[in-house]
């Protein structure tokens, strides 16, 4: 069975879900100064992994070769129907958990933003999901260690800040 995809192989994807790109192209974009790097950074190894792993799951193919620079051919990428169909379902699914709203959700509110996809339905299920992670965290509350209790206030404060945030977007969008 093959490993569940990445950040960073949904970020690429993402990306050829707006244009056909080789590697070194995508490593620009993702790179520290690049135009999504603040958003999530990808060094060339990661990327040309992504770009096997995506292309092994048949959601992107090779679609014709490009003369480098300075040095070998480079490879164009395009999504599959398989790929777009992924990449659409992706869009779709609230993150599962509150830490991955910095580097998934948004990775999915600024790549939908691109598209002009309506985030609103992801937002209000995004919105849903997190009230019940936050709804756990404060009935672990009053049961648990001096520890656990730490780790459980810290966790509902950053549940709270991602809701604060997502009803923003909600309102703004």
């Amino acid at each position: 069975m093959s490993r569940p995809l990445s950040t960073s192989d949904w970020a690429v994807l993402a990306y050829l879900g707006e244009a056909p790109a080789h590697g070194f192209k995508l490593a620009s974009i993702f790179a520290k100064g690049g135009e999504l790097g603040h958003i999530w950074t990808l060094q060339k190894p990661q990327v040309y992994r992504a770009l096997e792993h995506l292309e092994s799951r048949a959601l992107i193919t090779a679609v014709k070769e490009e003369p480098g620079d300075n040095g070998p051919p480079r490879t164009l990428y395009a999504l599959t129907e398989q790929g777009q169909a992924q990449l659409e379902s992706w869009f779709a699914s609230p993150v599962l958990r509150i830490r991955d709203g910095r580097s998934d959700l948004l990775l999915k509110l600024i790549f939908m933003a691109r598209r002009d996809i309506d985030a609103q339905p992801l937002l209000k299920a995004q919105e849903q999901h997190f009230l019940q992670v936050l709804a756990t965290y404060q009935a672990k509350l009053n049961k648990a260690s001096s520890a656990e209790r730490t780790v459980l206030r810290w966790r509902i404060e950053i549940a709270q800040a991602a809701l604060a945030f997502i009803r923003q977007e909600i309102i703004f969008k």
